[in-house]
């Protein structure tokens, strides 16, 4: 199920600068974060479905490599995104 408009306006106002803040790091990490958790339950009941898995599994690498740029440019950003999201553990 897609994210609605209210549940990405909300994420955007919690991880952006502004509310017109979208194409920063941390709230497109936000983003990829509730895309996957959604997937990561879909899956729980539809074990066969292996284009989702896929799916999923590309949105993890995207993260994976934000959250690598992050970590380079601002540790502290990174550390605050991963405490919030509860990333890591």
């Amino acid at each position: 199920m897609p994210i609605t408009k209210e549940e990405k306006k909300k994420i955007i106002k919690k991880f952006g600068k502004n509310e017109n803040d979208t194409g920063s790091t941390e709230v497109q990490i936000a983003l990829l974060t509730h895309r996957i958790r959604e997937l990561t339950e879909h899956l729980k009941f539809h074990k066969k479905d292996k284009h989702t898995r896929r799916g999923l599994v590309q949105l993890v690498s995207q993260r994976k490599k934000f959250m690598k740029y992050l970590v380079r440019i601002d540790a502290k950003a990174y550390m605050n995104v991963v405490k919030q999201l509860s990333l890591r553990g």
